[in-house]
């Protein structure tokens, strides 16, 4: 029989929402099973797929959006710039519909076609740089943010500017709260991989304010470990290793930098969807991979949170699941 606090709780969720911004969060977190084999340690995954549009950034995506309208930094009849590989795109594009802002994105054919169809349907409007072999090099980004920097010189503009947001971090916090509140507080380790390092950085923020035991694992590209190994490269992973450190990684919030191939990363994803009934992108195959190694450092009894970034949907056209 549920408590009464539990039952309380289950109706304020359930509870109808006044729009789309209002269900976002409150995502399920789940242990892994099959693919977590021989790891002594208990792996949870925050099932951020449950958002509105499939992402984890539209907690994010809020945030940027409702801190500049606080600030007085976005204003009625204003437009949106962003530069983005496409799920940031997205949420804007689905915050900005739900709030009446025009939006303009800049992104490019490295990215998935679901990612840049999805933002179109939202309205955005997009400006598509080309990639080199439709992968993520070292100077995609940077172009890519010049470009949507040049557009925000317009009047009645804003760049959201998201490797440089802070705004950002809040609608993470929730998300630092939500996996304390589902635990119970027994939380071990957080492991992320990380783009803006807007995710890692907002959950870290909450747990070590809690406990400053709890170790913190961002994760990049083992072929573009440029904060780890100060390497450059070239990989597939969408929406991460943007090649340059990015500002909002914090050293003292977090505990060590792992990797993860391309190439492993795309079989965890797999693997994910076939044994775990997880249908993830690419860069949730490398928090799993980085959290399954964390989970053989730390031992039985130990509780591992990573999160499954977004929806596998928007991978069917790329070669992880085509």
């Amino acid at each position: 029989m549920l408590s009464s606090e539990t039952s309380h709780a289950r109706r304020a969720e359930t509870k109808i929402k006044e729009n789309t911004l209002q269900a976002i969060g409150n995502t399920p977190l789940v242990k892994l099973g099959r693919v977590k084999g021989k790891v002594p340690a208990d792996v949870y995954v925050k099932l951020e797929y449950y958002n509105p549009t499939g992402s984890y950034k539209d907690r994010m995506a809020l945030a940027m959006i409702e801190g500049a309208e606080r600030d007085g930094l976005l204003k009625k009849g204003d437009t949106v710039i962003e530069y983005t590989g496409g799920s940031t795109g997205s949420s804007l594009a689905f915050v900005c519909a739900v709030k009446g802002y025009r939006l303009k994105i800049v992104t490019s054919d490295a990215f998935s076609d679901e990612k840049i169809r999805t933002m179109r349907a939202f309205g955005a409007e997009l400006t598509i740089v080309p990639s080199v072999g439709r992968k993520t090099t070292p100077d995609l980004i940077p172009k890519m943010m010049r470009i949507a920097g040049e557009m925000g010189k317009e009047p009645h503009t804003y760049q959201t500017n998201q490797f440089y947001n802070k705004h950002m971090l809040a609608g993470y916090n929730g998300l630092g709260n939500e996996i304390l509140d589902q635990l119970d507080g027994r939380v071990d380790a957080f492991v992320a991989s990380f783009g803006t390092a807007g995710c890692v950085m907002g959950v870290a923020e909450v747990l070590k304010t809690r406990s400053k035991r709890i170790g913190v694992y961002p994760v990049e590209p083992a072929e573009s470990p440029i904060v780890s190994k100060g390497v450059n490269g070239t990989h597939d992973i969408e929406g991460i290793g943007a090649g340059f450190v990015p500002p909002l990684l914090k050293r003292e919030l977090y505990d060590e930098i792992l990797t993860a191939s391309t190439e492993e990363s795309k079989d965890m994803a797999r693997r994910l969807a076939s044994e775990e009934g997880i249908f993830a992108g690419t860069s949730t195959g490398a928090n799993i991979v980085a959290a399954l190694e964390v989970g053989r450092r730390l031992g039985a009894g130990k509780n591992v949170v990573t999160v499954a970034v977004d929806s596998g949907l928007k991978y069917l056209s790329t070669d992880t699941y085509a």
